[in-house]
């Protein structure tokens, strides 16, 4: 069951195989444009750390990137449906210890569990009882100050690996679209396939940063001219335009009568 307040989603979700209702979820919608501020007060916390375990109404918030020169080796599968997300390094220290050439730390030194552990332990509990998977927020950097929110995620499995000379956690999230046990209304959400980053660049820089139909800078959303839904790729930047909020919300109407 979901309705809609002003661009966002307030979304209930109900888990079938379990016996919680996770309440009301409020979403921007996938491809919303934002800074840093706007995104940290959104979510009403200074989002200072990329992984971010149960914030408001005990959603997790990630922050990625896709950009070269980013830090984590994070990546897109299955054509935009899955999220494959590197875990995070132990803080720099003062001793000039490279992070860089340290295992990922699943515990804290003081012993509790960090960030990676606690994402760790949500994966293997929904593998184990497949009841109430993380529901995870994705915001993506695309260039200095400037964010997308790309979705809500279950996450659904997680393991190590060695990357060159150390021990790396990985995580797997999915799509929320794909996800039977939510009921989610076609006209709502429509977005179910990630856009790559290298597009959402050659978008942004073709439609100079605003709506291609009244040339504002405001409210800006990366929108798809043809619907994933119906036959639209999100693979390419000739399907995908910048629209503002007014121009999202006339044409999703639109869409959703034909």
């Amino acid at each position: 069951m979901t309705c809609v307040r002003r661009g966002c989603l307030v979304v209930t979700l109900v888990q079938s195989l379990g016996t919680r209702t996770c309440g009301q979820v409020e979403l921007a919608r996938a491809g919303d444009v934002m800074s840093y501020l706007e995104m940290c007060s959104y979510e009403g916390v200074n989002l200072q750390k990329g992984m971010n375990f149960r914030l408001r109404n005990g959603v997790s918030v990630i922050l990625m990137s896709l950009r070269p020169g980013a830090p984590y080796a994070d990546r897109i599968e299955e054509g935009g449906r899955i999220l494959i997300y590197e875990g995070h390094d132990v803080p720099k220290r003062d001793n000039d210890i490279d992070p860089k050439t340290l295992d990922q730390q699943a515990k804290n030194p003081t012993g509790t569990l960090s960030q990676n552990g606690l994402f760790y332990e949500a994966a293997v509990r929904w593998k184990r009882t497949h009841v109430k998977p993380e529901l995870v927020k994705v915001y993506e950097k695309i260039r200095p100050g400037m964010w997308v929110y790309n979705g809500l995620f279950t996450l659904v499995d997680a393991w190590r690996e060695t990357s060159g000379e150390r021990r790396v956690f990985k995580f797997k999230l999915e799509l929320i679209g794909d996800v039977e046990d939510v009921n989610f209304e076609a006209s709502e959400i429509d977005h179910t396939r990630l856009i790559p980053a290298q597009v959402k660049m050659e978008v942004w820089k073709r439609d100079k940063g605003r709506c291609v139909l009244c040339g504002s800078t405001e409210n800006l959303h990366f929108d798809h001219i043809i619907p994933y839904s119906k036959g639209g790729s999100s693979l390419v930047g000739e399907n995908i335009r910048l629209l503002c909020a007014t121009h999202n919300l006339a044409k999703r109407d639109k869409i959703d009568y034909q």
